[in-house]
């Protein structure tokens, strides 16, 4: 067993209410970069609906994530090395621009600066691409509070089976949020699809970062990433994504989306796992057992064996007692309502969620029944407006039976608390049904309701002792901006690359600098 530690997110559905807050702050904090104009680390989107880039978890066409060969072990499903040297000046399985959208702005000096008229002045919209005026026809969200739903409801991946169950008439259909960051999976496609090896998983925390110096824009990361949450920087040449406010992490902040949130549905916590597991777990046969799998390789933090293990690996020991108090464990292994997206991929995601159950009470209320009453609710789960078996598609890769468990528990929980605010006695039956007993409830109710700010976030900051592992490191940028170009200056983390060699988009092409043309008897990949 080698235990290592990874930070981890999970998201609790029910509260999100589509703001966007999480995604305006994570683009004001990351992308003020040229090129980044479509580039959404964090993004929203409304369900049902085809996601950003549109269709992505469409993995027949994009060939993203992990698949079992013949032989039973994993292979990419993009294909592996001779595969991606054919490719690699040609790569098809990108999505292009029309899948993300074309950014825009707005000719605002048309309303400024228009003279008086009779006619009211309009500013067209035009491309930040091309600069000409642009039909807006797509954007980040369009699917946002079902607005493209009607005319594009066949095209969401997730609905494929399940047509007959979902109901598409304005006053029957269902909507809720899904937001969506890097999942920093434990088993990720980008780090393996890179041939340039820039993509790399932290040891001591398990955050996904791109070396931008490293990065040599293969764009095979962006085919590999069955998420499509790695984004080509058109204007650097670079491959970026999000990576986990890895700067406030080391402090022991939480991420900007976490900290702006205005739902307070997001929890940050340290959970300890088997790597030598990963592999064995990823390469479960039946895509359904690959949510338990996973479930497996977090350890109990507890365990004294897990903690002898934890030390012999040289995890300090506040991260020890960081993941005992970590809401991620307890709420994928002690109340197991977490479940991953897409467990499919077999990438082993880090970023869990919390299945929606509200409207199911919106539901029972119509029909004039107690919406909170216990056996009303549970005889509801079967008829949500959001079919389960369209929440399973998500998170169990189909195994419905697990998200009704969720969500068994999450009414169970309404009406065991809904008893004990009208001051009424618990019925201690209503927990027992779901497998838990009243203290439990009470302790998943406060975690999910009402949890103080470290409670949610429990986020151990980096050692001084490790922090050459851990800084970022400032890449030589003598030139500042290259043809209007904002240039990559930080590593992510990585060493600076050895001297002797030059990163081209660092050189304004006037001179000879060192390390252009290495000498023969250098022992680099261009020396002859």
């Amino acid at each position: 067993m080698r235990v290592m530690a990874q930070m981890s997110m999970v998201m609790n559905l029910d509260k999100c209410i589509g703001c966007h807050t999480c995604s305006v702050t994570c683009k004001q904090a990351w992308t003020n970069r040229s090129g980044t104009e479509y580039i959404w680390f964090n993004n929203v989107e409304t369900r049902p609906g085809q996601g950003y880039p549109r269709g992505y978890e469409d993995q027949e066409k994009w060939r993203g994530g992990w698949e079992l060969g013949a032989n039973g072990k994993l292979k990419l499903k993009a294909g592996g090395r001779v595969s991606k040297l054919l490719r690699l000046f040609s790569n098809p399985k990108l999505p292009s621009i029309e899948d993300y959208y074309e950014p825009w702005t707005y000719e605002y000096d048309r309303l400024l600066n228009s003279p008086a008229q009779e006619q009211i002045p309009t500013a067209p919209p035009k491309s930040l691409l091309t600069g000409e005026r642009v039909q807006i026809s797509w954007s980040g969200n369009w699917d946002d509070d079902l607005g493209g739903t009607y005319a594009h409801k066949d095209k969401d991946p997730m609905l494929k089976g399940i047509e007959d169950k979902v109901k598409f008439e304005f006053d029957q259909t269902f909507m809720f949020y899904l937001p969506r960051i890097c999942e920093h999976c434990l088993n990720p496609t980008c780090a393996a699809s890179c041939p340039s090896g820039a993509i790399y998983k932290r040891s001591e925390d398990g955050i996904v970062l791109v070396d931008q110096d490293g990065c040599r824009g293969w764009r095979m990361c962006v085919s590999g990433c069955p998420y499509k949450k790695i984004y080509f920087n058109h204007r650097t040449g670079k491959a970026e994504k999000c990576t986990f406010c890895y700067p406030r992490i080391e402090q022991g902040e939480p991420t900007v989306c976490s900290e702006t949130c205005v739902g307070r549905l997001r929890y940050l916590g340290l959970v300890l796992y088997d790597a030598d597991a990963v592999t064995a777990a990823a390469s479960v046969e039946d895509d359904t057992a690959l949510y338990e799998a996973q479930k497996d390789l977090i350890l109990d933090p507890f365990d004294p064996e897990v903690l002898d293990a934890a030390s012999r690996a040289g995890i300090p020991h506040d991260w020890i007692i960081a993941a005992q108090k970590s809401p991620i464990y307890k709420l994928i292994k002690e109340y197991e309502v977490a479940l991953p997206l897409h467990p499919e991929y077999r990438t082993m995601p880090m970023v869990w969620y919390i299945p929606p159950l509200s409207p199911v009470v919106d539901v029972v209320r119509d029909t004039g029944y107690d919406a909170e009453d216990a056996e009303t609710l549970f005889a509801a789960i079967d008829t949500l407006r959001i079919p389960v078996e369209y929440l399973a598609n998500l998170f169990t890769a189909g195994h419905v039976e697990t998200v009704e468990r969720v969500l068994y528990k999450m009414a169970a929980m309404r009406a065991y608390m809904r008893d004990i605010n009208l001051g009424n006695a618990p019925r201690e039956g209503i927990a027992n049904a779901v497998g838990m007993d009243g203290a439990s409830m009470e302790e998943m109710f406060r975690l999910l309701a009402i949890a103080k700010y470290d409670e949610r976030y429990v986020i151990p900051p980096g050692h001084r002792e490790s922090a050459h592992h851990l800084e970022g490191t400032v890449a030589e940028c003598p030139v500042g901006e290259v043809a209007n170009m904002s240039l990559p200056t930080e590593s992510m983390g990585m060493p600076r690359p050895a001297r002797g060699r030059t990163n081209l988009l660092n050189w304004d092409g006037h001179g000879r600098p060192d390390g252009l043309f290495p000498g023969r008897t250098a022992a680099s990949p261009g020396g002859a």
